[in-house]
């Protein structure tokens, strides 16, 4: 089916970029309508102070073969996040695919820094940032996933449990926010089983979001001159690849199979068949464990 999702609702809580963005857009693009969230509008920027908005996200899903619907919401405040899910119930009366990608702490974490030496409001806000908010808008918007069997929630993370398990990710304050994150998609699929949904956490690989390709100084048209600075980042991929993946759990009517479970882009390409924008399917964790990690030369054949 060209639009698998035609009739059904999605919400991408933090939807404004990166893979939020490529989340929506392909859910648009399988015909659901999307109410993408954000803190930042046309009209005011979150302290990320960066120029996307989510208005474009919702054109963009629009644009996409779907309904694109922006309402700023900070998803640290349960009354804008209660009001968001009852307007949701109000119009559309079902929510099928809830994403809680919502994140915000690239700012705050501190690389390699300790607990004792990082700063201590920026490690806790990351962590409100990045679990808080997810708790917050899963409690209000469940309720409404449940009223429909089938229905799917996405826990976006950095990291498969079993690449987090083994390594310690970037700092003790994010590397526990994002180990977090997989057990709230463990916790949430015991409680949905019953009633016939879904939850699982999902990553990405090395994500050419807007703020990766500004870092290097390219643009999605020719992001591969970076690798002249960074040789793995052949292994990267774009916002839709994870996008697509989101799309195929939301299309797959025996979902259910991935509840509780750990999932990567890479992975679910080999599942499902989709493709990168590019026609590849890169499969980064695999990659960082058999070529990055053990500083092999970078070489991504058999890995895209």
């Amino acid at each position: 089916m060209d639009r698998p999702l035609q009739g059904k609702v999605a919400l991408v809580a933090g939807g404004t970029r990166g893979a939020g963005r490529g989340i929506a857009v392909e859910l648009g693009a399988a015909g659901a309508t999307v109410y993408v969230t954000g803190r930042t509008t046309g009209a005011t920027r979150s302290e990320y102070d960066r120029p996307e908005t989510i208005e474009e996200t919702a054109a963009l899903v629009t644009e996409a073969g779907g309904e694109g619907i922006a309402v700023r919401v900070d998803h640290l405040v349960p009354d804008e996040v209660r009001d968001l899910v009852s307007r949701i119930d109000r119009d559309h009366g079902r929510l099928d695919v809830l994403v809680n990608d919502i994140w915000g702490g690239e700012q705050l974490a501190e690389w390699d820094t300790p607990l004792w030496e990082h700063d201590l409001a920026g490690g806790l806000r990351l962590l409100r940032l990045a679990i808080d908010t997810h708790v917050v808008t899963s409690h209000y918007a469940l309720p409404l996933v449940i009223r429909n069997p089938g229905g799917l929630v996405v826990e976006m993370t950095d990291g498969t449990k079993e690449y987090n398990d083994r390594n310690y990710r970037v700092s003790f304050f994010y590397d526990h926010a994002k180990s977090a994150v997989l057990r709230l998609a463990f916790a949430q699929a015991h409680e949905l089983r019953p009633y016939g949904c879904a939850a699982v956490a999902l990553t990405p690989g090395w994500l050419r979001s807007e703020m990766m390709l500004e870092h290097f100084g390219v643009g999605e048209e020719n992001w591969r001159d970076a690798t002249a600075r960074e040789p793995h980042f052949a292994i990267s991929e774009s916002p839709r690849y994870v996008g697509r993946a989101v799309t195929a759990l939301a299309a797959d009517p025996d979902v259910t199979r991935w509840s509780g479970r750990s999932l990567s882009s890479g992975q679910l390409a080999l599942e499902y068949g989709f493709t990168d924008v590019d026609g590849s399917r890169p499969d980064c964790w695999r990659y960082l464990v058999e070529v990055q990690d053990p500083g092999k030369p970078a070489d991504t054949t058999g890995y895209r």
